[in-house]
């Protein structure tokens, strides 16, 4: 029986970088939209509507977005994998010579280098090629539709919190609340994003936060500016 491929911790960590990232925009796109028709209006109606067209949309636009990415990412390696295999059959010797040379970049002895050499094209030396050379391994299972459902997902998930606050308490504070939870959701998507990238945590965080705040800003003072020249 053949075996079915399985995801890599690497590849876990590609699809919880995609729902994060889905849920980021959710919450960011969405409360842009809602802020900027509040300003414009004090019409719930509008306000609901505006937003729900809105979750509808990027859902559809962030999903699909996945999976046109992921399926790009796999063609290019196809085309990777199929020009190495051309290498590996006309210049064997050249291509032997390259994973060797890279080998001894790390610094190990020249025999040792031949030695591991040696060893990785004998065993499978199409692995080794496209691995060093174009640094991916052609044997892991790549899904768009595990991204693309993912996204799908989390961005009406995301978007759900910026919907819900802006209706929460007295309608003087809705523009208020929301900003609060937005700031909140996106420091925590921020902080999530950079371990999952090992990035600089605190780093990620304001960023984060500060490009919310200013696509919350514009969007409500836009808003508010049309609702003024109306």
């Amino acid at each position: 029986m053949s075996q079915q491929p399985k995801f890599s911790l690497a590849q876990k960590i590609n699809v919880l970088r995609a729902s994060v990232m889905g849920a980021n925009d959710g919450i960011l796109s969405i409360a842009g939209i809602v802020l900027g028709v509040a300003g414009a209006s004090t019409s719930d109606w509008a306000i609901l509507i505006s937003g729900l067209a809105g979750m509808l949309a990027g859902t559809v636009s962030m999903t699909m977005g996945e999976y046109v990415s992921v399926n790009t990412q796999k063609d290019s390696e196809r085309q990777a994998i199929t020009r190495e295999k051309s290498r590996l059959k006309h210049h064997f010797q050249a291509e032997f010579k390259f994973v060797e040379q890279k080998y001894l970049a790390t610094g190990i002895a020249p025999e040792l280098a031949t030695q591991a050499t040696h060893e990785m094209m004998d065993k499978d030396p199409l692995l080794t090629a496209v691995r060093e050379r174009y640094s991916f391994d052609p044997t892991k299972f790549t899904s768009p539709y595990a991204a693309a459902i993912a996204s799908m997902i989390s961005f009406p998930l995301g978007s759900l919190l910026p919907l819900i606050s802006i209706f929460i308490g007295p309608s003087h504070w809705h523009v208020l609340t929301t900003f609060v939870a937005v700031v909140i959701a996106l420091a925590i998507t921020g902080y999530i994003a950079a371990i999952l990238s090992q990035a600089n945590r605190l780093r990620s965080l304001l960023r984060n936060v500060i490009s919310g705040l200013i696509t919350m800003s514009v969007a409500y003072l836009i808003g508010r500016l049309v609702g003024i020249l109306a």
